[in-house]
Order: C-alpha cells, then structure tokens, then sequence
C-alpha cells in the first residue's frame, strides 16, 4: 500500500480520479462536474490531496473566505472534506492528510483550522473524536452541528447567522443543492423523478455562488432538505430513502 500522495492541480486533474466516487458510471456526470466545478478554485487556494492510490483517501479544504461553507472568520482554512475508507483505514492516512493541511496553513500564516462536524457521528463528516484529538474544539453550534477549530492566535471562527436558522418560508419539499459531491446530480435525478411521478410538489435550489454558499439557511451546502419549513437533513437521498421519508 502506498504511503505516497498528490495534489491535483489544472494539468493533472483530467487524468487523476477525486476519489468519492471512483468506479461507478451512473456517478459520471457528477465527477464531471466536480472537476469543472474545481478547475476554478485552484487559483482561490483551493486543495484536494490524495493518496496515489486507486482509494478514498483525500483531504480537500480552501481558505475560508473562499470556502462554499456558511461559516465566517478571519483568515482561516476551512476543510470540506477528510476522507479514509475501507481497508486504507488504520494506516496513519488521515493523521498525515490532517497535518499536512495544519502545516499548509501555518505557512500561511493563517489563524487556525476548521471543519464541520457534528455531536453524533454521521458517516460523512469527520470524527468528532478525531478531530478533538489533535487539538480542535468546538466553537459553535447549530442544532446536532459542530463548527471545530484549531487555533493558532486564539481567534475562533463561527457559523454565518443565517446557517443557524434551520428554517425556510417554503413549505414544499424544498433541496438546496450544491456542486462540490460527485453524487448530487444523480440523487438529484431520482428524487425529481419520485416527485413527478407521485405529484410531490418539489422545489429545488442551487447552491451555486460562493454567495448563495454563504447564505445559505443551515450549515450544509452540499445537500440540505426541508419540509413544512423545517430542516430534516443532510442526507444524500435515492428514490427508496425518500420514499421513506415522504411515507412517514
């Protein structure tokens, strides 16, 4: 197994995969527009490191100001993502992708680090514990999430007003959506089509401005379903998840 990792850069990204979504070709479209979306955030400062290896192991994060993310702070890194699957897990991978961006922003003279987690493990955010472990705390919070940090000057960044609100005047099925996941367009698709064919009024929003990512009304940007006004999730959904859903 390979201890050996990259960054992907303009010149190598059209022949480098980005890890989330490897194999699977129902996904392409959406890796596809990952790499696009991408290609214009290098120049903002915008990283994803990975293992040269055929796995998810990646580190992505951009500077704050810069960040898809409803969060505010002077001159920190926010990461979006920290990434060890599978059997790569217990190898020191995320230790060395962690410490990389830590160091990465103490070059430049940044003010901290920080990540969105949350006080019960979901899948897809980071591990609280992982992160507390190397020295991160929790600054804010906005219902189950968690804004952690790792300070440097003991500046604290904080979650953007409105991220915390978890509340909109539309009371359809309402998704705000990113760009950023490999594997929206296709949920996207699915969910449209149980919608249509069940005359589920459904209302979709694109989260596709650094502003709109700023503005957005809870603390996700990639994926954030409401209904009846309410905040319900972050979850990635297929047709079968939101049937479960609706059903209830």
């Amino acid at each position: 197994m390979s201890d050996s990792y990259i960054n992907l850069t303009k010149d190598n990204l059209e022949i480098e995969h980005i890890c989330c979504a490897i194999s699977d070709k129902k996904h392409q479209n959406g890796v596809d527009a990952k790499k696009k979306w991408l290609k214009s955030r290098f120049e903002e400062g915008h990283v994803f490191r990975k293992l040269d290896e055929r796995g998810k192991v990646f580190i992505e994060y951009a500077p704050l100001e810069n960040a898809w993310a409803p969060v505010c702070g002077d001159n920190y890194m926010y990461i979006y993502c920290l990434w060890v699957a599978g059997s790569f897990k217990g190898h020191g991978h995320g230790k060395a992708l962690l410490e990389y961006c830590v160091e990465d922003a103490k070059k430049q003279k940044k003010s901290g680090v920080c990540i969105l987690s949350s006080k019960k493990k979901i899948s897809y955010l980071s591990d609280k514990k992982f992160m507390l472990h190397y020295g991160f705390e929790v600054v804010d919070t906005a219902g189950d999430y968690e804004l952690l940090a790792l300070s440097f000057d003991k500046t604290k960044p904080s979650f953007m007003k409105n991220a915390k609100t978890m509340t909109i005047k539309e009371k359809e099925l309402t998704i705000y959506y990113g760009i950023q996941c490999p594997f929206i367009p296709h949920c996207i698709d699915e969910v449209k089509q149980y919608c249509a064919e069940n005359h589920i009024p459904l209302k979709l929003i694109p989260v596709d401005t650094l502003d709109k990512a700023k503005k957005v009304p809870c603390v996700f940007t990639n994926w954030a379903l409401f209904q009846d006004g309410q905040f319900v999730s972050t979850l990635l959904m297929n047709e079968g998840i939101i049937r479960k859903l609706l059903g209830k």
